[in-house]
């Protein structure tokens, strides 16, 4: 050894000949096992060819980490798992640059470097870029079993050890060594590398915040001594999580405290997407070129005065502009609210479920959109109905309580026979043969209600839209499914609730009476309404918020009265 590393980790006792006494190494605090020996060769299978994603001679950014970067025996999905890697490239040009995820489950700086580093090291072209975040797994023993620490800080001190099961000799070197040696070696290929922090755990310290992992002060060091960009993705990800609260935590991990979900994987993608454009470093100045969709979607909207925002499905939002043709009561809005006092963003879209809104990324439009004061009229139901499984992928699990599941996402059957099935694409990230956690369909209202108040605004229920159908002359009541489920949830968690379903269809069976004199209130079939139809299930929502003293009353226009 250069010199004796005691100073270094408490945990490691050296005698005055340096010579190991306790070859435990660091406790390892994630207590997963992302990766065993005999899924080794079959993960592999999982990685590209390094170099392969090169197009012409545009550059690479090669992704180096573990299980957090690419997690699972596949890296697919399959297990509810997902790594930052798998969306990062949605935050880059492919016209200019392709992303290229390396990583590898199990995976120790140590060990990556010495079993998967050389074939990447040799695909590395001058321009290339390469992001190293990977230390995870830099515990455990020195010499037995996985045998994948590496010694803690960033000295250059050494450990020489025989490997007990395989009798191989092996040089260990500290965490901030390893880091030197893919930063030289990325350096004589002309590429240019890039130090990142690790992800967060699932972990609180005394304060209540989430735990900060010690390698970040390692890695400042080396990227200091070294002249290299880096990016603290894991204070990025970390201030979001203190932001978020418990119950969206969780939901960002999937089965234990540091693999996370398709949420948190999404969420890491951009943290590291969102320290890239931030950083002031020059050198990163020609990758900052060649990125995309950093900034955060959201609706223009003025900041004098409070909006409401209407999420929902075709009942809120469908052609909206022939008079006899179909209308969303979200479109007639301005006949309930002044506004003088509220702006009004229908943001529904129709056919849409919470989970396939969701997915696509409308709500997360919305929710970028809030600000303190605002307040969100949500109402699905129509379409969470649908096969869970099977295009167009909308349905959720039917129930209010918090439940998900891990599908295998399928084709309809119909579709079977044509080979572009199996290259159909949805915007949410959902195709043929891809999983997903599916949860319930009060999960998501819970999610959509815990994020609105997050951002201090005021989230509603509003139950789904009347159908015109008319069982033993009235019209037809879902109060035992959708309508259970809002109260349920709104029960559960103390958020306002208008029943527009039973309001709209008090109003019906005492103004109809039977299905043939509702028709005019419909257009086209028994869900979807007319102009007249719109109008009245708006005057519900009014009449919701007044009877329920709601505080978004206050902005409805007062003594208009709309023919019904």
């Amino acid at each position: 050894m250069k010199r004796t590393i005691g100073c270094l980790l408490a945990a490691i006792t050296l005698t005055t000949t340096a010579q190991v006494k306790d070859r435990s190494g660091v406790k390892d605090v994630n207590q997963v096992v992302d990766n065993t020996p005999d899924s080794i060769a079959k993960a592999m299978t999982a990685r590209p060819v390094p170099g392969s994603s090169r197009r012409g001679n545009n550059p690479i950014l090669f992704l180096i980490g573990n299980s957090t970067m690419r997690t699972g025996t596949l890296g697919n999905g399959n297990n509810g798992q997902w790594g930052w890697g798998y969306y990062a490239h949605e935050y880059f040009d492919p016209t200019k640059i392709t992303v290229e995820n390396q990583a590898l489950g199990g995976m120790s700086s140590r060990t990556f470097y010495n079993k998967l580093w050389e074939p990447i090291r040799q695909a590395i072209r001058p321009g290339d870029w390469v992001i190293i975040s990977i230390g995870h797994n830099d515990n455990g023993p020195y010499d037995s079993g996985r045998a994948r620490a590496s010694i803690p800080g960033v000295s250059d001190d050494t450990l020489n050890v025989t490997i007990k099961e395989t009798g191989e000799k092996e040089t260990v070197y500290t965490y901030g060594g390893y880091m030197r040696k893919y930063i030289n070696d990325v350096r004589a290929q002309g590429g240019n590398p890039i130090l990142m922090s690790l992800t967060p755990r699932n972990a609180y310290d005394d304060k209540g915040k989430i735990v900060r992992k010690p390698h970040t002060q390692w890695l400042i060091q080396v990227a200091a001594e070294e002249g290299v960009p880096f990016v603290d993705l894991n204070e990025i990800s970390g201030q979001k999580l203190d932001a978020y609260g418990k119950w969206k935590t969780d939901y960002h991990f999937f089965l234990d405290k540091i693999h996370t979900s398709r949420f948190g994987a999404m969420m890491n993608a951009r943290s590291a997407a969102e320290g890239l454009m931030a950083s002031h470093n020059p050198a990163l100045n020609p990758l900052k070129a060649m990125m995309r969709n950093v900034q955060l979607p959201a609706y223009n909207r003025s900041d004098n005065k409070p909006v409401v925002f209407i999420t929902g499905d075709s009942t809120v939002k469908n052609a909206d502009k022939d008079e006899d043709g179909m209308w969303g009561w979200g479109a007639v809005a301005n006949t309930i609210f002044d506004e003088t006092k509220i702006d009004i963003v229908n943001a529904a879209m129709a056919g849409r479920s919470c989970r396939s809104y969701l997915n696509e990324g409308r709500w997360e439009r919305v929710y970028n959109s809030l600000k303190p004061g605002d307040f969100v009229l949500i109402q699905f139901g129509h379409n969470d109905i649908s096969p869970i499984d099977k295009p167009k992928y909308r349905g959720a699990i039917a129930t209010a309580k918090d439940t998900c599941h891990v599908y295998r996402m399928q084709a309809a059957k119909e579709d079977l026979s044509k080979q572009n099935v199996i290259d159909q694409k949805l915007k949410a990230n959902t195709q043929v043969g891809s999983y997903e956690v599916v949860y319930s369909f009060g999960w998501y209202l819970k999610k959509f209600i815990q994020d609105v108040r997050e951002k201090g605004a005021t989230p509603i229920l509003v139950s789904l839209t009347p159908r015109n159908e008319w069982p033993n002359g009235k019209i037809e009541r879902r109060n035992d499914t959708y309508g259970k489920w809002y109260r349920e949830v709104a029960e559960e968690t103390g958020c306002e609730f208008v029943d527009l379903h039973n309001i709209t269809a008090d109003f019906l069976d005492k103004k109809c009476g039977k299905k043939e004199k509702a028709m005019k209130y419909f257009n086209h079939d028994h869900t979807h309404t007319s102009l007249l139809g719109a109008k009245t299930n708006a005057q519900s929502i009014a009449k919701g918020l007044r009877d329920n003293k709601s505080p978004l009353a206050e902005f409805l226009l007062k003594g208009k009265k709309v023919k019904r």
